[in-house]
């Protein structure tokens, strides 16, 4: 009997050092889509995307629906899925709510933030700066992601960054669009910079305003490349 649930359990365990074949192909076409090597608006078409990816058209549909629900895929009628075109209103909703939960967790972590803290989102910034740098839009995307949950855990707002993880998709589909533009790295960086020096000197009034400032600059610029 004990050798029969021993079995049992055993079918049950979880292999946790295995990443599946969905995770892998949804990693794969989700850096597809922020790279632009899919443009908004063009199809992605199932067997095409079998061949490419080399999986079942199985793993491809469960794929699309994630990306889906993440916001970078969307399905037109008589036409079948596609890459998600930015509504510049929709936009503007996200970076509403980036303003709002980055603002009140950079005047929460200049409140509490110890010097390795404050070092800890300097040497972030230095990441983001690095990969700018070497040109590497998607080492841009993930250090400035790990910089924000730097900020968020610092600050202990745990269910906000769970709300802006929710976006996450979103907002680097239209980063991926913006990084792009001519004089955005300097510029980016010496915003972010201005946000660590003020939770350096503990100005919570200042951290926020540094943070409204890099958002809306970065949402003025995102009206300015979605109106082309």
């Amino acid at each position: 009997m004990n050798a029969l649930v021993d079995k049992q359990s055993s079918e049950l365990t979880v292999d946790r050092s295995a990443r599946t074949l969905r995770e892998l192909t949804l990693e794969k076409l989700r850096d597809a889509i922020l790279d632009f090597r899919f443009q908004p608006g063009e199809r992605l078409v199932e067997r095409a995307l079998c061949d490419r990816l080399g999986v079942s058209r199985t793993v491809v549909r469960e794929v699309l629906r994630h990306l889906e629900a993440e916001g970078l895929v969307e399905t037109i009628p008589n036409q079948g899925p596609a890459v998600t075109r930015p509504d510049p209103s929709d936009a503007a909703q996200v970076y509403e709510i980036r303003a709002l939960l980055e603002a009140e967790a950079s005047v929460a972590c200049a409140e509490i933030a110890t010097p390795a803290d404050v070092d800890r989102l300097s040497k972030a910034v230095d990441t983001i700066q690095a990969a700018f740098d070497a040109d590497n839009s998607r080492g841009v995307l993930k250090a400035t992601t790990d910089f924000y949950e730097i900020l968020f855990k610092i600050a202990g707002k745990s269910v906000a960054w769970s709300v802006v993880q929710s976006l996450n998709a979103r907002i680097n589909h239209l980063r991926a669009m913006t990084i792009a533009t001519p004089g955005r790295s300097r510029d980016a960086i010496a915003e972010m910079r201005l946000i660590v020096a003020a939770v350096q000197k503990h100005n919570g009034d200042a951290a926020r305003q540094a943070s409204m400032a890099h958002v809306e600059a970065v949402a003025k610029l995102a009206r300015q490349v979605l109106s082309q």
